[in-house]
């Protein structure tokens, strides 16, 4: 069985869609300060591991775009309540589709914010 790594790419590069180079400057902008990052890491590298069925991709994606994506219901640089609504939307999201997310997505997950935070 593949980790999730290796099945799917892990930081930005010239040749990645925009919305992976948006979630990573975005997330590696607020890793340190939103209570849901690793989360939010477990479901990117979920909707991008290849043995995640299409509909959970686009579940996962749907809440990742609302992450990455300017247009908020509650602006994100407002103290306190900016990432409630982003917190929302993945907490429903991953609700729907918790039995696709593995024990490797999460491992990924946190090993990566660790490296995101020990940068900051």
């Amino acid at each position: 069985m593949r980790s999730a790594d290796s099945t799917i790419g892990t930081s930005p590069s010239d040749d990645d869609p925009s919305l992976r180079r948006q979630f990573w400057r975005k997330l590696g902008a607020a890793a340190a300060q939103i209570p849901f990052a690793e989360d939010l890491l477990a479901a990117y590298y979920c909707a991008f591991d290849r043995a995640t069925p299409m509909q959970v991709k686009g579940t996962l994606l749907a809440a990742i775009a609302y992450f990455v994506l300017p247009f908020d219901a509650v602006p994100d640089f407002l103290p306190v309540f900016g990432f409630t609504d982003d917190a929302a939307v993945l907490i429903t999201a991953l609700k729907l589709v918790s039995s696709h997310l593995r024990p490797e997505h999460r491992e990924a997950a946190r090993g990566k914010l660790d490296e995101l935070r020990a940068r900051a």
